[in-house]
């Protein structure tokens, strides 16, 4: 079955980069010229995605005015020669897709979160993108990277890239049998293992494509008795041990934006690559650079 919905989780606190998400979403934090959840919605249009559910909470309706038309604004614009090419990429930002919301009203977890879709997604494989991660590619967006082994092997499917020992402690690690090229099967997931737990240095980074009965498996799982919060990656597991799941390395540079190293990161390297500023600014980066 064509995947054509996507459920992009929206509703952390983003206290790891206060005080700018005091007020301000961290998915609305800018990347050069765009907020950083725009760039999750024009890679799931890319690939095909049609229909979009962001999940939110309190304080995020910027997020819906942000994906609406402009009346005002777009007005001027249009009427300007000189802005022609400004008022299309204002304007185009409402019709990347057909976008809903809903609101998880307590934060208690990225699969308590993705529990709140069920009713949109129905009977329908979806892919799920963590609003968290940015993931920049030049080819085949990264979820469509996942949507491609998903239909090939006829399995569900997590992005993974390989990381250091102390970002797999703060994320997951899985046990992995290669498949084909850069795709493995996934045996066993463990979420922010001890360093003796640890099967591979893979951890999922931001997106997955699953199946409906993903809600059934969240329902089953309980919350973690530290944090209180459930964990995606235990379905994500059962999937695992049940021969279901893929990881996919997927091809492509993955930024933190719950992170303000990862916020500074993604501007840089994609401002480098800005059709617009990017050459100005790769010669502000080197003179920057000899004067360290």
């Amino acid at each position: 079955m064509k995947i054509t919905k996507a459920v992009i989780p929206a509703a952390g606190l983003g206290t790891r980069v206060l005080p700018a998400s005091k007020s301000v979403p961290k998915e609305m934090l800018n990347i050069v010229d765009k907020p950083a959840i725009q760039y999750l919605v024009e890679e799931c249009a890319a690939a095909g995605i049609t229909d979009i559910l962001i999940i939110t909470n309190r304080g995020k309706g910027v997020i819906e005015d942000h994906f609406d038309y402009a009346f005002e604004l777009e007005e001027n614009l249009r009427k300007s020669p000189a802005k022609q090419a400004l008022y299309e990429a204002v304007h185009s930002v409402a019709d990347l897709a057909n976008l809903y919301y809903i609101r998880q009203k307590e934060t208690k977890g990225l699969g308590h979160a993705i529990l709140a879709a069920e009713s949109f997604v129905g009977n329908e494989p979806f892919a799920v993108l963590y609003g968290d991660d940015i993931i920049y590619s030049e080819g085949r967006p990264v979820i469509g990277q996942l949507i491609d082994a998903s239909e090939k092997y006829g399995k569900c499917a997590c992005g993974v890239k390989t990381c250091t020992t102390e970002q797999v402690m703060k994320y997951c690690t899985l046990d992995v049998t290669p498949a084909e090229g850069n795709i493995y099967h996934v045996h066993k997931i463990i979420e922010k293992p001890a360093r003796e737990q640890i099967l591979s240095h893979f951890s999922i980074l931001g997106r997955n494509v699953v199946t409906p009965d993903v809600f059934d498996m969240i329902r089953n799982t309980a919350p973690d008795p530290r944090t209180g919060e459930v964990y995606f990656s235990e379905a994500l597991s059962t999937l695992a041990e049940n021969d279901r799941l893929l990881a996919v390395d997927f091809i492509g540079d993955r930024y933190d934006m719950g992170d303000k190293l990862g916020i500074l990161q993604a501007n840089v390297e994609i401002a480098l690559k800005h059709p617009e500023i990017g050459a100005t600014f790769r010669t502000y980066i080197k003179e920057l650079a000899g004067k360290l």
